[in-house]
């Protein structure tokens, strides 16, 4: 594997961290949700800061009034309020923004993950298919290397056995100078 490039368990665990620290800044910047009292309605509240800390009530800017958020649908419809106008959970953000922020969010580890399964599967037929060009190269300097080292005890051996067949140390008798046995 390159350096340069990291592994899969990085990859997972940096988007992780990131996917934590984005949802910790978001949950810092608001404050924490709350229901409103049961006997409360959300037409009561007058402004934003008092109207969106309660998880069932919708502020909208075009209309000013506080409006119970129409659960049995995920947006507002915009005959209630239009989405730039409408506010929930924290007055600074409205629903366009927080729908395109969940959009790049969604998109951004979507990508993530194709990419990190895509490169697995490359990485993994790369390296099961044939070897790449460093490993044949270093295949072929071996058996190079082997085969000079075995042309080279071939040659030791030749030499050494004609020293011994020289001083007579060959259990051969076919040279002149064999020694003679007593019989």
């Amino acid at each position: 594997m390159s350096p340069l490039l990291p592994d899969r368990a990085s990859l997972t665990a940096s988007a992780l961290c990131a996917a934590v620290l984005l949802l910790a800044s978001l949950a810092g910047q608001g404050e924490c949700q709350t229901t409103a009292p049961p006997g409360v309605r959300c037409s009561t509240y007058k402004n934003c800061d008092g109207c969106v800390p309660h998880a069932k009530c919708l502020w909208c800017f075009a209309t000013n009034n506080c409006t119970d958020y129409p659960v049995t649908w995920l947006l507002p419809p915009a005959s209630l309020c239009p989405l730039s106008q409408a506010r929930w959970g924290v007055c600074w953000l409205n629903f366009e923004a927080l729908i395109i922020a969940l959009a790049v969010v969604a998109g951004t580890i979507l990508i993530s993950i194709i990419f990190c399964c895509c490169y697995c599967c490359c990485c993994k037929t790369r390296r099961s298919g044939r070897p790449d060009r460093d490993e044949e190269r270093f295949a072929r300097r071996r058996e190079e290397i082997r085969q000079r080292t075995e042309e080279r005890k071939v040659e030791r051996q030749t030499r050494h056995d004609e020293i011994r067949r020289k001083y007579g140390l060959m259990g051969d008798s076919d040279h002149p100078y064999s020694k003679f046995e007593n019989e």
